[in-house]
């Protein structure tokens, strides 16, 4: 963990150029600013993505020669966050090779990336039924290249997050060892538009069986259902200790249209961008729109670092 962060105080959105890391903070100009973790930025091998979902990537896109800048070289990732004031990120990526391209091979460019800097780059990666030999036995090597958790795309993966209760063992296996190695899971809930995409398989619903049958795996519900099944996933992080959410890909001007109590699960909640998804726009103004949110600076603080940083301790 990044240090105590009890002296930490909000100065909302105000950036500025000269500042440096402490063990608990972000300083600018002498300033204390709240420190920041983008659970959910997308960098990864675009090389890999097939032609149709690479043009939704792309299509409104102004700064995609800096996405894939980024994704070639951690060192100008890093020093985007650095402009941003973020501390850590969490980079995600996973197997679905039908519909998006990625193949396991993700997985080991998600470890050699986050290499470069495994204090502030979190790797995400994934292991799909029918793409390996075994996925129990790939959750592990995952785990030993250092991958911290694995993303379910089910909309992406044509898979339920349950389906595991129709017989698929692999899947099943896949639980059973991430909850033995300490890998949350998170599952994308809500709905895709990339092509292909089946979105009833990514009802937050569907991982109610998950952590009813595997109470000691970390969940955590992306996009918090999006724009269809909000309701269900408050119920369920309500419901379940080791579920969570993240706000990733909602503007942040509508998050309390969204979830208008959302401060009773202030515990629960990431923060994330989605950044550079379809029609997601810079992570500045991001962070701009939620700090300027009528919620309190404690649960700011909880969303935007503290929950991040307990579930990734450094």
């Amino acid at each position: 963990m990044a240090g105590n962060v009890e002296g930490c105080h909000e100065l909302g959105n105000h950036f500025t150029e000269e500042w440096k890391n402490t063990d608990c903070v972000t300083r600018r100009n002498g300033d204390l600013l709240q420190p920041i973790i983008d659970i959910h930025v997308h960098i990864m091998p675009y090389q890999m993505v097939k032609r149709a979902a690479l043009e939704l990537i792309k299509h409104g896109r102004k700064d995609y020669a800096d996405v894939e800048r980024y994704s070639a070289d951690p060192k100008a990732f890093l020093g985007l966050l650095d402009s941003l004031g973020i501390e850590r990120a969490g980079l995600i990526n996973y197997v679905a090779p039908q519909i998006i391209g990625f193949t396991p091979e993700v997985n080991d460019w998600s470890a050699k990336y986050c290499k470069a800097a495994p204090d502030r780059l979190i790797a995400f990666g994934g292991v799909l039924p029918g793409t390996v030999p075994d996925p129990g036995v790939e959750v592990d090597r995952i785990a030993k290249l250092g991958i911290r958790a694995i993303k379910m795309h089910p909309s992406h993966q044509v898979l339920s997050p349950n389906d595991y209760m129709n017989g698929n063992r692999e899947l099943a296996a896949i639980y059973e060892r991430a909850q033995a190695n300490g890998m949350p899971i998170m599952v994308h809930t809500g709905t895709s538009i990339f092509p292909g995409a089946r979105n009833l398989h990514a009802q937050p619903m569907l991982c109610d069986d998950v952590s009813i049958d595997y109470p000691d795996l970390v969940v955590i519900l992306a996009h918090g259902g999006r724009p269809l099944w909000m309701n269900e996933a408050f119920f369920l992080v309500r419901r379940h200790k080791n579920m969570y959410m993240d706000i990733s890909g909602i503007p942040p001007q509508k998050l309390l249209e969204y979830f208008p109590r959302i401060e009773d699960i202030a515990d629960k909640v990431l923060w994330g961008t989605d950044w550079p998804g379809p029609g997601v726009p810079a992570i500045k103004g991001n962070i701009e729109k939620f700090n300027a949110l009528p919620i309190g600076a404690e649960v700011k603080r909880k969303i935007l670092y503290d929950n991040a940083a307990r579930l990734f301790p450094r």
